[in-house]
C-alpha cells in the first residue's frame, strides 16, 4: 500500500523521517518539508514518488544514485550538506555534555577516493544496492580517483575467475594495489597470477597474503615515502590525509616530545618527526615496520620510535606519558582505554583525530571531566556525499 507522508526532519544516517501510527518511519533521498509517496515496510519507508520538492533539492551528478547503496547525500545542496555533516559532529558532544561547535568544516575530497572495495561475482561487480543483497553492476564510480578508473572492469575480471568474492583497491605511487576476500573455498593462489599479470596490478593479495608483487606499493607522507603493506590503514583521500596532518602540525605548537598514538604507517610521524622527537605506537606490526623503514630512508628527520603495541588491551600508562603533546588517531572505536590513562596522567596538550564523532564524544567527555578544555573543533569530510564525517579537536589541560 502506498501512503502519502511529509517529511518531518533527516536522521543521522541521512534519512528522511515521518511518523506514521506512532512510529518513525525512515525514508532514504527523502528531504524535510516533501510530501512524497511511499510504500512501508515495518519502520523502513522506500520513496516510489516526490510529489513537492524541497527547495535545497539538486539534482544528483551520478547516473546510479538512489539505486546505489555508496552515497546518500547527493540531492542536498551544498549548505544543507554542511549543515547536515557539521550536525554529526555537535550533536554527540552535546549528549555528553560538552557545548562545542564545529569551528571550521574542510571539504578534502580532493580528487577522489583512492581506495574503494567492490563485491564480484561470476557475471558482475560493484557495490551493493540500497538496502538489498543485489549488485549494482556498476560501468564507473565518479567519486574515486582517475588511477582506479578501471578497478569495476578489474573487479569483473577478478570475478568471472573465481567467483563470488570482495576485492579492495587502492591508488599507489606504484600503481593499483589489490586485495581479494571471501572468495570461494579452495581457491588456488597461483591460478591467479597470470590474470593479475594481464590486469597490470602492483599487487596482489588473497585474504591478506600475497599472491603477486609486480612493485611494491608505496604512499607519500610528507617528505618520505612509505611501503603500505596489505591491509594496513590509510585514509581514504589523500586531500583528507593532508589535510589532517596541517591541523595535526599546527595544533601541536613547539613541543620537545612528541606520542604519535595508533599511528598506522605513520601520516603524522613522519611529518612530526621533522619538529620533534616521535614515540610512535600502534597495534599494526607490518604498518610499524613500514613506519621504521620510512624514517631510515628518509633525511633530516629527528629520532622516530616505532613499537608495535596494542593500545586497547595495552596502552601507554599514566606513567609513560612523558611527553610534551600527545597526538591520537585511532580506529572507529575511540581509544577508551588510552585515554583515561591520558587523563589520570600530568599530560597537558593532546591533538586527536577522529573518524567516528560518537567514539570521539565519549572519549573527549573523559578528557574533559579530568580538567582538558576543548578547542579548535574542525571537521574534515573525505568521505564525500556519504554519513561519515572525520574530525579533530586540541585539548589542553
Amino acid at each position: 500500500m502506498t501512503l502519502i507522508a511529509t517529511i518531518e526532519h533527516l536522521g543521522h544516517k541521512g534519512e528522511g523521517i515521518v511518523t506514521i501510527d506512532g512510529q518513525r518511519v525512515f525514508v532514504p533521498f527523502a528531504l524535510p518539508g516533501e510530501q512524497v509517496a511511499i510504500t512501508v515496510e515495518g519502520n523502513r519507508g522506500a520513496l516510489k514518488e516526490l510529489q513537492t520538492s524541497a527547495p535545497n533539492r539538486i539534482e544528483p551528478f551520478c547516473p546510479h544514485f538512489g539505486t546505489c547503496g555508496g552515497c546518500q547525500l547527493q540531492h542536498m545542496d551544498g549548505p544543507s550538506y554542511v549543515a547536515f555533516k557539521t550536525g554529526l559532529v555537535e550533536a554527540p558532544l552535546r549528549q555528553v555534555g560538552i557545548d562545542a561547535g564545529v569551528q571550521r568544516f574542510v571539504t578534502a575530497h580532493g580528487a577522489g577516493r583512492r581506495r574503494a572495495t567492490l563485491h564480484a561475482r561470476r557475471d558482475s561487480a560493484g557495490y551493493m544496492q540500497l538496502r538489498s543483497h543485489d549488485l549494482l553492476d556498476l560501468d564507473a564510480c565518479p567519486i574515486l580517483v582517475p588511477a582506479l578508473k578501471r578497478a569495476p572492469d578489474i573487479a569483473r575480471a577478478l570475478g568471472a575467475a573465481i567467483g563470488e568474492c570482495d576485492i579492495s583497491f587502492t591508488a599507489t605511487n606504484t600503481g593499483i594495489d589489490a586485495g581479494i576476500r571471501k572468495a570461494p573455498k579452495g581457491l588456488r593462489a597461483e591460478k591467479l597470477v597470470p590474470l593479475a599479470n594481464e590486469l597490470g596490478l602492483a599487487r596482489l593479495a588473497l585474504d591478506n597474503e600475497m599472491v603477486l608483487l609486480r612493485q611494491q606499493p608505496t604512499v607519500t607522507m610528507g617528505r618520505s615515502e612509505a611501503e603500505l603493506p596489505i591491509g594496513s590503514f590509510l585514509q581514504a583521500t589523500k586531500e583528507a590525509e593532508r589535510v589532517l596532518a596541517d591541523y595535526v602540525l599546527s595544533a601541536i605548537g613547539k613541543p620537545k616530545s612528541i606520542a604519535d598514538l595508533f599511528c598506522g604507517i605513520g601520516p603524522f610521524a613522519l611529518r612530526l618527526a621533522e619538529i620533534a622527537p616521535v614515540y610512535a605506537a600502534d597495534s599494526d606490526r607490518a604498518g610499524i615496520a613500514a613506519l621504521d623503514k620510512a624514517v631510515r630512508h628518509t633525511k633530516g628527520l629527528k629520532a622516530v620510535t616505532a613499537k608495535a603495541r596494542d593500545l586497547f588491551r595495552d596502552p601507554l600508562t599514566r606513567f609513560e606519558l612523558n611527553f610534551d603533546t600527545i597526538v591520537l588517531d585511532p580506529p572507529r572505536a575511540g581509544a577508551q582505554a588510552q585515554v583515561k590513562e591520558i587523563a589520570a596522567s600530568k599530560a597537558r596538550h593532546v591533538v586527536m583525530v577522529a573518524c567516528d564523532p560518537k567514539s570521539f564524544a565519549r572519549d573527549a567527555a573523559v578528557l574533559v571531566q579530568a580538567g582538558f578544555i576543548l578547542s579548535d573543533l574542525v571537521a574534515v569530510d573525505q568521505f564525500a556525499w556519504s554519513v561519515h564525517i572525520e574530525l579533530a579537536a586540541t585539548f589542553r589541560r
